[in-house]
């Protein structure tokens, strides 16, 4: 049986810019089960960074429910937020977002020093994390002294430090040349495959398409849902 992850249901998200009114996010509805591998695709302006925004519990919806994995966190203050993303979402950005003067290592257990887990422990995790990106003997480099594909392997690291519910991608390969990206997005596929649950957002289809379901939104609504059914050599195709 598939157990839900994140329900949003009705969801809408109003700004304010002087007399208008701005629909971001219109009446969103959808799903995402754990395990799944979910692409969320869409031109600018569609509403899909509201969206993401909302889904890793960045920002509030302005009506409607979102449930993450059974709690109601549409309702929630600034801390309460901040302490569901801190514990169940790990962030993968498009600029890697590292400290440039901290080993990778020293980056990648910066959450667990967030969340006061002592220096053995967060250490070992950081080194686990860093060996399952494929990075064990690039500990103590900085990220300067690393290529794109590294540093953004660094951040996927990070990510996974926390042992999060989900991670939650945006453009991870938007500052990468086709080569090293298609190596970072084989990764993700690696982590899904491991029974995380990735949800990627991204405006380019060929990327989208690594995913098991695309989610495709316009003017703040979603305007197709879909299932991809791969088999193992599709989706070995897609990733070479």
């Amino acid at each position: 049986m598939n157990e839900n992850i994140i329900k949003i249901e009705h969801i809408a998200k109003v700004y304010t810019v002087g007399i208008e009114k701005v629909y971001a996010l219109r009446d969103v509805s959808l799903e995402i089960n754990r395990n799944e591998y979910v692409s969320i695709m869409g031109p600018s302006g569609s509403g899909k960074s509201t969206l993401m925004n909302i889904l890793g519990c960045l920002d509030t919806p302005t009506s409607g429910l979102y449930l993450f994995e059974g709690e109601n966190v549409s309702d929630m203050n600034d801390n309460q937020l901040a302490e569901i993303r801190n514990r169940k979402i790990g962030f993968v950005f498009q600029t890697f977002n590292l400290l440039p003067r901290s080993t990778a290592l020293h980056n990648v257990e910066l959450p667990l020093i967030y969340a006061g887990v002592r220096k053995a422990e967060r250490l070992e995790r950081a080194k686990i994390a860093l060996e399952k990106v494929g990075l064990g003997d690039r500990m103590e480099h900085k990220p300067n002294e690393l290529s794109g594909g590294q540093r953004q392997r660094v951040a996927i690291a990070r990510a996974l430090v926390t042992n999060p519910s989900i991670i939650l991608a945006d453009e991870p390969t938007g500052n990468l040349d086709s080569k090293t990206g298609n190596e970072i997005m084989k990764l993700f596929k690696e982590l899904h495959d491991n029974g995380n649950t990735i949800i990627l957002v991204t405006h380019e289809q060929e990327i989208a398409e690594n995913a098991n379901r695309i989610i495709k939104i316009r003017d703040g609504l979603i305007e197709s849902d879909t299932e991809l059914k791969k088999s193992k050599s599709e989706t070995e195709n897609v990733n070479a």
